[in-house]
């Protein structure tokens, strides 16, 4: 809350000094001297030590329902088309979901005057330069197309090729005697290699085992 409230203080105080300096602001009657840069300066002095006053308390549900209720804010931009239903003399009416009530009854609708539904739409919308979400890495917004086909290509010319008879007899040699601490695989427990029996690639099921039938 502290921190809360001088950053506060201070981005008005420079908003409102830019404001002054750019001719936006209109002084009357007895404060018309403020006018003058240096006059308005001495006038903002105490203002710089004045404790704005920020109200904050934690979430009554916890910071996993600040974050369900955050998430949807994330992508869309206040609401979809497929929510819209009417546009009329009456006003806008569109459905809206609430998250607190039971499955059957979660899906309303809410008809606004066209006013006050430009309103709310605008709370949602962000000053220029500022994004909802930001990806970096593989996901940059800069390069995602590219590192994404990259990671695609890569991925799908990965072929596993099958032990041959060789690499599955050192496996069975050094499980029964010393720990192998070239093998690929160890298990933790044991140090011994892991046994490959089969390998297949992605998307494909392993051979069914060979039925075993009992002569009688």
């Amino acid at each position: 809350m502290r921190v809360l409230s001088r950053l506060f203080r201070r981005l008005f105080l420079e908003k409102l000094g830019d404001a002054h300096r750019a001719g936006k602001l209109k002084f009357f009657g007895d404060h018309v001297r403020l006018t003058d840069p240096g006059a308005f300066a001495d006038w903002l002095k105490p203002l710089r030590q004045c404790e704005c006053v920020v109200y904050a308390k934690r979430s009554s549900a916890g910071p996993d329902a600040v974050l369900a209720y955050l998430s949807h804010y994330t992508h869309r931009v206040a609401i979809a088309n497929s929510r819209l239903i009417a546009l009329d003399g009456y006003g806008v009416t569109f459905k809206w979901k609430d998250y607190r009530a039971n499955e059957r009854c979660r899906y309303n609708t809410m008809t606004l005057t066209a006013d006050e539904f430009i309103r709310r739409i605008l709370l949602h919308v962000l000053p220029a330069g500022f994004h909802r979400i930001r990806h970096y890495g593989l996901f940059a917004n800069t390069t995602r197309k590219d590192n994404l086909a990259q990671a695609r290509e890569l991925l799908m010319s990965e072929k596993t090729e099958p032990p041959t008879d060789a690499e599955i007899n050192d496996a069975d040699t050094t499980h029964s005697g010393s720990p192998d601490t070239s093998a690929t695989y160890l298990r933790p427990d044991c140090g011994a290699a892991l046994i490959i029996i089969e390998s297949f690639e992605r998307g494909q099921l392993p051979r069914a085992p060979p039925r075993q039938v009992n002569a009688l």
